[in-house]
């Protein structure tokens, strides 16, 4: 088996709000792997004296302990118990309340011997190859179908998150029923050869600057590794704007890459 991980910041003189963790072997005799991407906020008023880089470490590792520990239990359902015992660790002193306290979005992906589990909340990526080399994309792109006039607005774009009303796009915050948005599924274990985890920083390479399709960026984890991915990101960043290449809400991001041959 052989794991690659690798994560950077979108700034050096700021914290990386995007979190990784891998675990080998799990009580199943299998792994997890674990992406989140800590939501910035507009202003920096998220309503909490701890932050996103904080949030994302406390609940990614509940995550990678629950995911590891417990395999009696559906990725779901992991996800609602970690965002509940991380909300416990600081509603006393914060104010869960706020609509951008502090979030992440969400990539778990969980195998035995039997079956390759997988949850995704908000818009990082999971990718997975079967044994022909088909990559699948698993995705949660209710945040990309927002219309553009309600993606340069804070306050609209505040008006549906995490809200039931239509158009609405979920983050893990401190509300456990979010888990029950999530985009779950399994596949045996034999029909995936190899996985990858991207935060939306890494994913760009595909979905923004459209250098390759999900096979393409798979290719590229395979054969140069995660650090290398998120190498050819900043380049792009750095290059001037080229036409047809989607615009960025920020120039660098955090960008994490997590990828696993089975």
């Amino acid at each position: 088996m052989r794991i690659d991980l690798s994560s950077a910041p979108g700034d050096p003189e700021r914290p990386n709000e995007d979190w990784l963790s891998a675990s080998i072997p799990t009580s199943g005799g299998g792994g997890v792997l674990v992406a989140l991407d800590g939501v910035t906020p507009p202003g920096g008023d998220v309503g909490c004296g701890h932050g996103v880089p904080w949030f994302a470490a406390r609940l990614g590792g509940r995550l990678t302990e629950l995911s590891g520990s417990r395999g009696d239990m559906p990725l779901d359902a992991v996800l609602a118990e970690a965002i509940r015992s991380t909300a416990d660790a600081h509603r006393d002193t914060c104010d869960l309340s706020h609509v951008r306290t502090p979030q992440a979005t969400v990539v778990v992906v969980r195998w035995d011997q039997e079956y390759v589990e997988h949850l995704v909340l908000s818009d990082s990526v999971l990718l997975l190859c079967s044994p022909e080399g088909e990559v699948t994309a698993v995705l949660d792109d209710r945040l990309d179908r927002l219309p553009p006039e309600v993606l340069r607005s804070v306050a609209a774009t505040d008006a549906l998150r995490n809200a039931d009303a239509e158009g609405g796009f979920f983050t893990a915050a401190a509300d456990p029923a979010v888990a029950a948005r999530a985009v779950t599924g399994r596949t045996p274990r034999e029909r995936v050869t190899a996985l990858a985890a991207l935060t939306d920083g890494a994913s760009r390479w595909t979905d923004t600057f459209q250098e390759g399709d999900w096979t393409d960026c798979l290719a590229v984890l395979r054969k140069e590794g995660a650090e290398a991915l998120i190498g050819r990101v900043r380049v792009l960043e750095s290059a001037p704007a080229r036409d047809g290449v989607r615009a960025r809400y920020k120039r660098h991001d955090d960008a994490s890459a997590a990828y696993a041959e089975l």
